[in-house]
């Protein structure tokens, strides 16, 4: 049989003044002739930065990469993307995931590649790298930088995200010194990796691996435990062999993937982040994904017991067996898939034991039961907004109140400490201008401070309610990625301070009880904000943005582009 024909032999392959220039500059870093013998040129997507903490291993697993690679007989070539610091970008990571997205497509279609391995951890990387790759379908699989070890303090494991919510929290009540907070803050993140809770980077690299994207235990692995170099190298070696398949991530990412994906996020207990990631990465492949399909994830239990929605960590959850456990727990739940070993998912659960009962349960006696993300619609959320009943208070699923309305993040911070705050214990928060087009970028704001005269009181969790988002190391009922949003015109915007809201996470549902006749009044009064940004790529997002329930991507971006770079550039 006939190979197809290495799609970098276009690049490294000809003997005319392209090849030349092609294979020359590429030789001033001591590449050799048989360097360019027609061997696949494997790209490594690296999202490295010191601006990124939970990517800062990056470089070494690259390393790692290439061994594997040059053990098959390909030739590694690392190249850099935009890297996104979830702690440290402002106004939110997320308005820059889709130019990740843009930076990963347009650099693996760019470059004489055959194959790439996408290196990434931080919440918006992984997803940003999969939408860029799935885009050019060309051979692709994932390897995490992996979580942090767990946090120390005074004697106990603390949780990234999770545990600053309460520490500060506790802070503000003043049941803990602002000495004890700065001394927590020095031992929480005690080596590279990202957060160690079950927020939206182990969500994502637990989903991955549950999609079939990368190898086995690749979710759990500790950044600093040397089985993750090992698994590095295997993935190298891994992806030469995928492009002798032609294996791309077409022939993983199908329906029955992102099913998986959102059976293991309800298993797990995983981020809400994860439901743009995956309809925006739906939109990528032509998979006809809705909100309405994450509903499959409803009835599944809560398997694993980690932070936010329990008490333990990933490195707790690693050695306990990580997800080839939680796999064999959903046993035949699972769609048959297929995943970058070139098999069926159900493959990953051969031989998994659990070592620690606590950290993951068994199917038939779970943390807790029913666990998995809530879709709530209603005439406050036509196209549907989200809650995770695993992070919230069982009592508040089902509420009705008054609202308290505050319009812009800046409102909220001026006056959520106020002495005098109109609120009690009932009072549904209502924040407006987080969505996509309003903040813009749809923040991690969605999980609003309690008011300091209710945290006093000792107060923990509240209804609310947003067109934002949340981190997935946090918890509490709110009921975020309400759509439309406010900016765009949805029902959020003529919410006011007063009106009553309902919820229901048993029937769906998330109601503003204010007449049509009256809605239509104030929508008639109604106008937009102005937008906060006139340039550059921020303009080009808002502008061209989709709303939450399509993944918040770019409407430009949905869908992908195979066709072969035929122009040269001299």
């Amino acid at each position: 049989m006939t190979k197809k024909p290495r799609r970098s032999q276009a690049w490294y392959g000809k003997s005319d003044k392209d090849g030349f220039i092609h294979r020359s500059w590429m030789k001033n870093q001591g590449f050799p002739d048989h360097a360019f013998d027609g061997r696949p040129v494997i790209g490594i997507c690296n999202t490295w930065s010191e601006l990124t903490p939970c990517n800062s291993g990056l470089r070494e697993l690259a390393e790692g990469v290439k061994r594997g690679v040059w053990e098959a007989g390909g030739f590694p070539v690392e190249f850099p993307v935009m890297s996104l610091g979830e702690t440290q970008m402002k106004p939110t990571a997320m308005l820059f995931r889709n130019l990740l997205a843009m930076d990963v497509e347009e650099s693996i279609r760019a470059y004489g590649i055959d194959g790439v391995v996408l290196l990434g951890g931080c919440d918006k990387t992984t997803p940003g790298q999969l939408m860029g790759a799935a885009s050019v379908d060309l051979p692709a699989i994932v390897v995490s930088s992996g979580p942090m070890l767990n946090g120390k303090w005074q004697g106990n494991d603390i949780g990234s995200g999770t545990d600053v919510w309460k520490f500060s929290e506790a802070v503000r009540a003043g049941d803990m010194t602002l000495k004890d907070f700065m001394a927590a803050e020095s031992g929480m993140s005690r080596s590279k990796g990202v957060c160690m809770t079950m927020g939206t980077a182990s969500t994502m690299a637990s989903i991955v691996e549950a999609m079939g994207l990368c190898l086995p235990t690749n979710a759990a692995l500790p950044a600093v435990d040397a089985r993750r170099m090992a698994l590095a190298h295997l993935t190298g070696k891994r992806i030469v062999e995928m492009v002798d398949e032609d294996l791309k991530p077409s022939d993983i990412l199908t329906r029955a993937a992102f099913e998986n994906a959102i059976l293991a996020n309800a298993a797990v207990g995983g981020s809400t982040n994860a439901v743009v990631h995956l309809l925006a990465l739906a939109g990528r492949v032509g998979v006809d994904l809705t909100l309405k399909d994450f509903e499959i994830g409803g009835d599944i239990p809560l398997l694993v017991n980690c932070m936010p929605s329990g008490r333990y960590l990933m490195e707790d959850f690693c050695y306990a067996g990580g997800m080839p456990v939680v796999l064999k727990e959903l046993g035949d739940l699972l769609r048959a898939s297929r995943t970058v070993l070139g098999g069926d998912i159900a493959a990953y659960a051969d031989g998994a034991e659990c070592w620690n009962r606590d950290v993951i349960r068994p199917f038939d006696d779970p943390l807790k039961p029913a666990a998995g993300l809530r879709v709530l619609r209603g005439n406050l959320a036509p196209d549907g907004a989200i809650v995770k009943p695993s992070a919230a208070t069982e009592a508040l699923l089902e509420h009705e109140a008054e609202a308290y309305v505050f319009e812009s993040i800046e409102d909220l911070k001026a006056n959520i400490d106020r002495d005098d705050l109109p609120v009690t214990p009932d009072t549904i928060l209502v924040l407006k201008g987080c969505g996509p087009k309003g903040y813009p970028g749809m923040p991690e704001v969605g999980n609003m401070p309690i008011p300091a005269r209710l945290v006093k009181q000792g107060v923990r969790d509240m209804v609310r309610v947003s067109d934002a988002r949340m981190s997935g190391t946090a918890y509490g009922t709110v009921i975020l990625h309400v759509a439309p949003e406010a900016n765009a015109g949805g029902p959020l915007a003529l919410v006011q301070t007063g009106d009553r809201i309902r919820i229901s996470a048993k029937t769906g549902t998330l109601d503003l009880l204010v007449s049509d006749e009256e809605l239509a009044t104030r929508r008639a009064a109604w106008a937009p904000d102005p937008p906060r940004y006139d340039r550059g790529y921020a303009r080009l997002y808002v502008d061209t943005v989709l709303q939450a329930d399509r993944g918040a991507d770019l409407d430009f971006l949905v869908g992908k582009d195979t066709r072969p770079v035929t122009r040269e550039s001299h």
